[in-house]
């Protein structure tokens, strides 16, 4: 356990950065849920729309450090490859 005074405050940072984090990782997995209902349902559309909207969540993630800069590239690069299969 933190004995230290700076280290006390580290662990309430910490805990409320663990949960900002969590937030947004959770945010950013609901979206890319919807996006892999729609091309589970094969609706082409909803599917692009779907994905139009997880784009910028994935990079917000990213920007946040919540992902890492390629794993949320890769991420949004195998979605569309997977939109644009259905046709």
């Amino acid at each position: 356990m933190a004995n230290t005074k700076s280290a006390k405050k580290m662990v309430r940072k910490i805990a409320a950065r663990t949960e900002v984090n969590t937030a947004r990782r959770s945010r950013m997995r609901t979206f890319v849920r919807k996006v892999e209902e729609a091309i589970a349902a094969g609706d082409k559309t909803a599917a692009a729309e779907a994905l139009k909207q997880a784009q910028p969540e994935i990079m917000r993630a990213a920007s946040k450090g919540v992902l890492h800069k390629n794993t949320s590239a890769r991420k949004v690069s195998r979605l569309s490859a997977r939109i644009k299969a259905m046709g």
